[in-house]
């Protein structure tokens, strides 16, 4: 094998590439990156057993040829090399010599016969989506996805698209976090819904693998188990998580006794302000009280407190509720809207956050039951 590319494009896909590397891998194989050559470009694979990347690489192929090589020295290699033209050639012995400029390494490979085989999900239908807005949407929800749960279903993020709207759902049990993209979704015939529970890491990565070109689109394909993610150059492929999701639906009240409306970046100072005395005290809470055109937001410690208030737009009932700071916290600082709506019933009932025009979004935050 023998190949010539830019530094820079080796480095991007062996960045992309190894996202798919276990911080423990079961095996020595699944330290690996698979190099493989192509007519003008090479392909970057690892693999965790359940999530596959690939990385295309556009390339001058002198010799074709494939190996195995330790993929995060690899990528930390490439990381340090000057800018330029890099050579990647491999003797019969499998030990590949990469050259850059004046600097020389060698990596010792492994034969590709072990080498987990890969699923190709291409030939089932394409669904074409705004990179930019499911950036967006993504990161905007990962924070609400549970990390350790013994539902597992609850690990991943719910992905539902009809043919005219696509919903990514996260929910951990405290909070719950609704993002919609309105768009005309081309499904298969007689299809009406499509639905897939991505893990939660799995989603996070496919967030930094996209860039936020305005026109660029990601294609997802499906199998019912499986989901093959493409963003230009960089293919994604990963298991679902098998089980029903919570009929979230269900948890979202219909109805409002009070309404509040206020102007987001003053709500997200005073919570974070509150939050520095909350964290100092046995639950890290802090409560809203609102009344006539006013929320006050006050936290306690044994080291002092803190009294916040915010002019509001009122509508209904007047109401005292608490919060665990880091929840709402969470919620607030993931609008961008100028202003935001509080709807609530009781003080020990779901409080949802909305925009005041639209539905873009909605999150859900359980309040904390405490005594008066």
């Amino acid at each position: 094998m023998k190949l010539q590319c830019s530094a820079q494009e080796l480095i991007t896909g062996l960045v992309n590439a190894t996202r798919a590397l276990s911080a423990r891998p079961a095996t020595q194989v699944l330290e690996c990156v698979k190099l493989s050559t192509e007519e003008e470009s090479f392909t970057l694979t690892c693999t965790d057993g359940s999530l596959t990347v690939f990385a295309r690489v556009k390339a001058q192929i002198e010799e074709p040829g494939e190996v195995l090589l330790p993929g995060r020295l690899f990528a930390e290699i490439a990381r340090k090399l000057p800018e330029g033209s890099v050579s990647i050639q491999m003797n019969e012995k499998r030990v590949a010599t990469i050259r850059c400029g004046s600097s020389r390494s060698t990596l010792t490979g492994l034969p590709v016969n072990d080498f987990p085989k890969t699923l190709d999900l291409i030939h089932t239908h394409a669904l074409h989506v705004p990179q930019k807005r499911l950036k967006d949407m993504i990161n905007r929800v990962v924070f609400a996805i549970a990390v350790q749960e013994t539902r597992q279903t609850l690990t991943g993020c719910l992905m539902e698209v009809t043919r005219d709207e696509l919903r990514l759902i996260g929910l951990d049990g405290f909070r719950l976090a609704l993002q919609r993209m309105h768009g005309d979704f081309v499904l298969p015939d007689g299809v009406n819904l499509v639905k897939a529970i991505i893990p939660g890491h799995v989603m996070g990565e496919m967030s930094r693998i996209m860039d936020d070109n305005a026109d660029a689109m990601i294609t997802f394909h499906m199998d019912g188990a499986h989901l093959m993610a493409i963003v230009g150059d960089t293919t994604l492929i990963t298991s679902l998580l098998a089980g029903e999701y919570i009929n979230y639906r269900q948890i979202l009240p219909e109805k409002w006794l009070t309404r509040v409306t206020v102007n987001r970046a003053e709500l997200s100072d005073a919570i974070e302000r509150a939050s520095l005395m909350a964290r100092e005290g046995k639950n890290n809470l802090v409560r809203m009280n609102v009344s006539g055109d006013v929320m006050r937001i006050t936290s306690v410690s044994e080291l002092g407190d803190v009294l916040e208030e915010l002019s509001v737009h009122l509508e209904g009932e007047e109401i005292e509720i608490a919060f665990n700071a880091r929840y709402i916290s969470d919620v607030i600082k993931n609008i961008d809207n100028e202003c935001c709506m509080l709807s609530m019933n009781t003080n020990v009932s779901p409080c949802v956050v909305s925009p005041v025009e639209g539905d873009d979004y909605l999150y859900l935050v359980l309040p904390v039951r405490v005594a008066n």
